[in-house]
């Protein structure tokens, strides 16, 4: 198939948790060796660019620059230097909480400009209160990304979007979603690449977030049955992604 550019999600798609998906090594691979231009687009806010690129190196045999790595953090940021404030107060990991803080904002428990919330491992009922209380007070409330679920080797364990659910259950607030498959973090995205939309595709595992994210913003999408949208879910999707496929192994470049 002919697409000058890709943009791809990373867990589900080109591994699972920390098993590798060896197909997933080889379609990287494979744009590598035919110099097609690809961005990782993924909603994990836990690490940076450059720990994702030394974790794909480490741990998968994957060799990218981390400036091939666009994070729902990145796009957070971009959106918050957007809309003025300089204040926040996060539910999150390194990954978010040192990038918005290199970025020039100023860490506020009490009164922020914003709450920012988003995957945490160790998050507390503590933090749980804090933002509640400081989105009460009238905190910009921003959910990273909408992940219910991440698919790990332990299967699908609670995402971003579940730790979101219970700040807006708290506050009857609803928040302002950045990662997959909004507009913020896509829109960038292809700016990023340089092509136009037609040119580019779409690829993942999650037909919510991933696949989604092509549909609702003029991209073709190609959905890979290896993470999170299982296979008996295909014919009851609301609308179809251009291409399914079990394995990335699957896809034909043209020429091949």
């Amino acid at each position: 198939m002919k697409y000058k550019g890709y943009l791809i999600d990373l867990d589900g798609t080109i591994y699972k948790g920390v098993d590798p998906i060896p197909a997933g090594k080889r379609f990287v691979e494979s744009l590598q060796a035919r110099k097609i231009p690809f961005l990782f687009v993924t909603n994990n806010t836990t690490r940076t660019p450059e720990t994702v690129a030394a974790r794909l190196a480490n741990e998968f045999d994957i060799h990218v620059g981390p400036e091939t790595v666009y994070t729902a953090t990145l796009a957070t940021i971009d959106y918050m230097k957007a809309h003025g404030g300089k204040s926040f107060f996060a539910i999150g990991e390194g990954g978010l909480i040192d990038l918005l803080l290199a970025a020039g904002f100023v860490w506020e428990e009490s009164n922020p400009d914003y709450v920012v919330v988003g995957l945490d491992n160790e998050v507390t009922y503590e933090k749980f209160v804090l933002a509640t209380m400081a989105i009460q007070k009238g905190a910009t409330f921003i959910g990273t990304n909408p992940d219910k679920n991440i698919p790990t080797e332990r299967g699908l364990m609670p995402g971003a979007g579940a730790l979101i659910s219970f700040v807006a259950t708290a506050t009857q607030t609803e928040p302002i979603f950045i990662g997959k498959p909004e507009a913020v973090i896509m829109e960038a995205a292809i700016a990023k690449l340089g092509l136009a939309k037609e040119e580019i595709i779409m690829v993942g595992d999650n037909y919510l977030t991933d696949i989604r994210a092509g549909i609702d913003n003029g991209l073709d999408t190609l959905l890979v049955l290896t993470g999170f949208t299982q296979k008996e879910q295909v014919a009851d999707l609301p609308i179809a992604p251009t291409y399914v496929l079990d394995s990335l192994d699957d896809w034909r470049f043209e020429n091949d």
